[in-house]
């Protein structure tokens, strides 16, 4: 029998996928609006305004989102 405040094996692989998809998604969030930001300076002629600023947006957006799920999970 388990007791309430442990974890199963199972369960810590569950974190360990849930944290490894959150670095995969502000990888590919982070370099997607990296280009989008620097097609926007080389069409608009900004550089690097809207690239820097694009990523900046990513990155703080994505960590937001992660510490928000981990907030609800925490909660439960």
């Amino acid at each position: 029998m388990i007791a309430k405040g442990q974890r199963t094996d199972t369960n810590n692989w569950g974190h360990v996928f849930m944290l490894s998809s959150w670095g995969f998604a502000i990888v590919v969030a982070s370099m997607l609006f990296l280009y989008l930001g620097y097609k926007m300076d080389s069409w608009l002629g900004t550089a690097p305004n809207f690239m820097l600023g694009l990523f900046l947006l990513a990155v703080i957006t994505t960590i937001m989102a992660l510490f928000h799920e981990a907030q609800g999970k925490n909660k439960q």
